[in-house]
């Protein structure tokens, strides 16, 4: 992660007088820039777990430097990653609060130009009823639509991955009572509800 890059996002975000869509433009340049870092810090993990695999054929011979790689891939920009994950978890939860006001300043088309969604993918959105900051960036994924994230879970633009951060937390930090029933009937992942029927007249 670049420190200085991040700084000079900040101090044109504090300028007096800045709009709603400037401080999107900053905050998906800043969270592009984290997402990276990230993503550079993973990939650099994941290759030394991938050494480690590798050596584990050669057991028990190889155990001393099975355990060494897989203790420097745990290590390895631990501070950055914890650096990360609050700046992540911040902006996420900004998105789906959106207690800026941006949705509302910007518009339906205002956020989908800032956001780089494609007209086809628009249309969607609105049959949908993604029209929110929170609705298009991180329900339906469409920042940077042309892009195609495909159906992995986790995996999106930088607000979508901002958003899925604070939701993790929240899910984590939340007392449990306190979190929905997802296998209720209606709910996500339980039975559906029959349909409510009614007698016209």
């Amino acid at each position: 992660m670049n420190p200085s890059l991040l700084r000079a996002y900040i101090n044109i975000a504090e300028k007096p007088g800045i709009t709603k869509r400037d401080t999107l433009t900053i905050a998906r340049r800043m969270l592009r820039t984290v997402c990276q870092s990230q993503k550079v810090i993973y990939a650099e993990r994941h290759a030394l777990r991938r050494q480690a695999r590798k050596l584990r054929q050669f057991l028990p011979f190889t155990a001393q430097a099975v355990a060494d790689l897989e203790q420097q891939a745990g290590d390895h920009c631990a501070l950055e990653l914890d650096g990360i994950r609050p700046v992540l978890i911040a902006f996420g939860q900004t998105i789906i609060h959106d207690r800026e006001g941006i949705a509302a300043a910007l518009g339906f088309e205002g956020m989908c130009d800032l956001l780089n969604i494609n007209p086809v993918h628009r249309e969607q959105a609105r049959r949908d009823g993604d029209v929110t900051l929170q609705g298009l960036a991180y329900i339906a994924r469409l920042e940077d639509s042309a892009t195609g994230y495909g159906d992995e879970w986790g995996a999106g633009g930088p607000l979508y991955e901002a958003c899925h951060a604070a939701t993790i937390n929240f899910i984590r930090t939340c007392p449990e009572h306190l979190l929905p029933d997802m296998f209720a009937p209606g709910e996500a992942f339980g039975p559906k509800l029959p349909p409510e029927l009614r007698i016209v007249g």
